[in-house]
């Protein structure tokens, strides 16, 4: 019995061993003093099947065939042929140093140069084609794109399995799978598919459109935040550019013009046909450690000098947070003996706590197909100025039978098994609650039926004028995609002894236009001159009012008594158009230190205290390249490095319903990202604005200072809360991350992956003779008129997740409560 059981168990093991790759091997590359070799070739005998050992000399390779061979290579050392199994792991394969160098390469510590370098060669017949490739040779195109997401927790081992966390839920075990990059097992939980018609158009300028014909999900179905995040994760680059950017990061193209030679060391290491067409293959590597580089090779035409084929593994060694590997495939069709077209786009990241091997984490992948490509199908310029209705419920109702027909690469089994699995996990209650827990955390609400509790974050607070303060609220939701809302909340202070609340409506009329009307009302206390630019948001809450953590007088506070009436419309994709009515009032929150009065009549000491306005405001707000998922009411953005215009035009109104100020203020604001290639990116944010007509205190332009101990975007480090005041004013703000690009070549910080900061603020404004005479208030404030300024120093990443600033005051020393220097803080999750 015991004999026919192990026949069996071992036949098991065969059939089940035959289902995966036919070879699997994994090991490390050394020298014959040990050191590792990283960068080395290692490829199955009589094969193009390959891989090159990562920067500690690792490496795994698999293939469907049966190969009981590897060559192991690298640039001055000899060849070796080391036999293999079919399962051979933890392999150790010792290279020993060549007694002679190729002639056509020369190497120094490790280093190729440049001179008499034939993949130098080549590499400069690319730069001198790529524009004559592809797509670029033609006026106008058009293909059919399929794109395929998938999340994977991955490193699933038998241990992991057995863990209590998923006792009655071990039927998703079933969809497992390997790896045939890093060789790790895997779970399938998320799959996004789209099918997209994509048009483009080269001369006389660049346009493009690309229309959604199709979409589905599985997993995260219902979580809009999980959805946006993951779409955000993978955005299309150009092998071609000088720079990739992947997770808001610029790594060096191995084929870039401008960096490549100063970045990467290229070796000719082979030639061959590939698809009847004759190509060399050129094996790369990165020169330094801790840049944001790739490492692998490609193969290229030998005529057209276009790439035919290219892989590219992100170095472990980049400052990049939280991914342990990314993994790059292109593949591109021959059309004729010019033309190479995009085919097959593949990306893999390894998402983990840290980079050990053995760490268990989550695979993201992105398939991407083309085809049907047709060129110089002239449309009219209107063509891609149109837009369709993303939000036809046609596009997310496809049934198989489409699917089927469209996917351009069909799903394995353990995919198409993720729909059923996933549909079925959502039923059972243990992982409701897991599922639960997360979307709190990662959304600030508790969901209950048809009602959201939140923010839980805004929960506590802390000021000098209402003390401790609680606050509970929650929002109407229906689904994520419903065309109205509704949310409030109340707060308590427990030294005021008083309630506050905001409650607020909104209801899109028309979708396709998104034609909303909105209306609120808020009762509370804040903290005027939070910003310059302003508007009349009813849940805007100031973090003054809440905040634990204050230096300084932080009494300055005001009570505000908010109602507002708006409509907006879209009638271009992020670009609005918002028209609105308010009334506020407007009264210190502490009359014993600060107060708000003006004079009525200076020359009887008739004053007043309290402020009441009516005012109309229009504005216009345009953000080009802003991604948002979703199609309701509300939208989540997907990412905030699109660029922003905004221009804001409010009207005061004397005398309706008791209003005692008639004046016009005109605002502008605008914020640009730019990303400077291997040099990082920079946030530039300018504003100016001007008051016509006479206004006090609360009705001015106060200069945001910052009192807390960390730091906040567009307020002044340096500066306290109305220190300086304006009705006319021009303030620019530049911060400038490096993205460690200096540090990591300081060889005791490199491993730190810290990321230095640089920043600089100004402000200048004046304040009319009138407005001054009218303040009657104990705030002596004045006008930044010889331009305030301020600098900073600052070091990121620090932990993965901290950031500190120290800031230096500019100018204005000379004032009797200047803060002259400052160091703060900020926590934030950053690729």
């Amino acid at each position: 019995m015991k004999i026919i059981f192990k026949v069996i168990y071992f036949l098991f093991l065969f059939i089940f061993s035959m289902s995966f790759a036919q070879v699997k091997i994994s090991g490390v590359v050394v020298d014959e003093q040990n050191q590792s070799i990283p960068f080395a070739n290692i490829v199955f005998v009589d094969s193009n099947t390959g891989t090159v050992s990562d920067e500690n000399g690792k490496f795994y390779l698999e293939s469907n065939k049966t190969y009981t061979k590897i060559e192991v290579s690298f640039i001055g050392y000899e060849t070796k042929i080391v036999p293999i199994k079919s399962r051979d792991f933890n392999l150790t394969i010792i290279l020993n140093e060549a007694a002679s160098q190729l002639d056509e390469v020369f190497i120094y510590s490790g280093k190729v140069k440049k001179k008499g370098n034939p993949a130098i060669a080549i590499l400069k017949k690319i730069w001198a084609k790529e524009r004559e490739n592809g797509i670029y040779l033609f006026d106008q195109y058009q293909y059919e794109k399929y794109e395929k997401l998938e999340f994977d927790m991955n490193n699933v081992d038998s241990a992991f399995m057995k863990k209590k966390l998923f006792k009655g839920m071990e039927f998703v075990f079933k969809n497992i799978d390997t790896s045939n990059i890093t060789g790790k097992a895997f779970l399938p939980i998320f799959i996004n598919e789209s099918v997209y018609n994509s048009y483009g158009k080269n001369k006389d300028g660049k346009k493009l459109r690309e229309d959604l014909v199709a979409n589905k999900n599985s997993g995260f179905n219902s979580n809009q935040n999980v959805i946006a995040f993951i779409k955000d994760l993978y955005v299309d680059y150009n092998i071609y550019d000088s720079y990739i950017k992947i997770f808001d990061k610029s790594f060096v193209s191995p084929i870039s013009k401008a960096s490549g030679i100063s970045t990467y060391n290229y070796v000719l290491t082979d030639s061959a046909f590939v698809d009847n067409k004759w190509c060399y293959n050129i094996l790369y590597y990165p020169r330094r450690k801790s840049e944001l580089t790739f490492k692998g090779d490609f193969w290229v035409n030998d005529t057209t000098f276009a790439v035919k084929e290219i892989n590219m593994q992100a170095t472990r060694s980049a400052n990049i947070n939280w991914v342990k590997d990314i993994y790059i495939e292109q593949e591109f069709n021959v059309l004729n003996d010019s033309v190479f077209l995009l085919k097959r786009d593949y990306m893999l990241s390894d998402f983990s706590l840290n980079k050990k091997d053995k760490s268990k984490g989550v695979y993201g992948r992105r398939t991407t197909m083309y085809k049907d490509y047709i060129f110089d199908e002239i449309k009219d310029p209107s063509f891609y100025s149109k837009e369709i209705n993303v939000y036809d419920e046609k596009i997310y109702n496809k049934n198989d039978a489409f699917w089927s027909g469209n996917r351009q690469e069909k799903l394995n089994d353990n995919e198409l098994g993720i729909y059923k699995m996933l549909d079925t996990l959502t039923t059972v209650p243990k992982f409701k609650k897991m599922y639960n827990a997360i979307s709190i955390l990662g959304s600030g609400y508790i969901e209950f039926n048809k009602f959201d509790f939140g923010s839980i974050y805004s929960t506590f607070g802390k000021n000098d004028v209402e003390g401790l303060r609680l606050r509970v609220g929650g929002r109407t939701y229906l689904g994520g995609n419903e065309p109205w809302r509704l949310q409030g909340y109340t707060a308590y202070g427990f030294d005021d002894d008083k309630f506050k609340y905001g409650v607020s409506g909104k209801w899109m009329l028309n979708p396709k236009s998104r034609f909303i009307i909105g209306a609120g009302n808020r009762r509370d206390v804040e903290q005027i001159g939070v910003s310059l630019t302003t508007t009349n948001d009813i849940l805007g809450r100031s973090f003054a009012s809440s905040s634990f953590f204050a230096s300084g007088d932080n009494s300055k506070l005001t009570s505000i008594n908010l109602s507002n009436f708006y409509m907006s419309i879209e009638p271009k994709h992020n670009l609005q158009f918002k028209i609105g009515a308010s009334y506020r009032t407007l009264e210190s929150a502490s009359p014993e230190t600060f107060n708000l009065d003006y004079w009525v009549d200076k020359q009887n000491d008739i004053r007043k205290s309290n402020i009441i306005q009516s005012e109309i405001d229009f504005s216009i707000k345009y953000t080009p390249d802003r991604k948002t998922i979703g199609y309701g009411v509300e939208r989540n953005e997907v990412t905030d490095t699109y660029s922003t215009w905004f221009l804001n035009y409010s009207q005061g109104i004397k005398g309706v319903f008791d209003s005692d100020f008639d004046y016009q203020k005109l605002q502008f604001y605008y914020r640009q990202p730019i990303l400077i290639g291997g040099f990082g990116r920079m946030f530039t944010t300018f504003e100016v604005g001007k008051t016509f007509g006479e206004v006090p205190l609360g009705l001015l332009n106060v200069v945001p200072g910052n009192q807390s101990y960390f730091t906040i975007e567009n307020t002044y480090a340096l500066l306290d809360y109305y220190e300086f005041v304006t009705d006319t004013y021009a303030s620019l703000h530049i911060e400038h991350n490096f993205n460690g690009r200096f540090l990591s070549r300081v060889p005791l910080l490199r491993k730190l992956n810290l990321r230095e900061i640089v920043g600089v603020k100004g402000v200048w404004g004046e304040i009319s003779e009138k407005n001054l005479a009218l303040n009657a208030s104990n705030i002596n404030y004045v006008a930044p008129t010889k331009g305030y300024y301020e600098y900073s120093v600052g070091i990121g990443n620090i932990f993965k997740v901290f950031r500190i600033d120290f800031s230096w005051r500019g100018n204005y020393l000379d004032m009797p409560t200047a803060n002259k220097f400052a160091i703060k803080g900020a926590f934030g999750f950053h690729f």
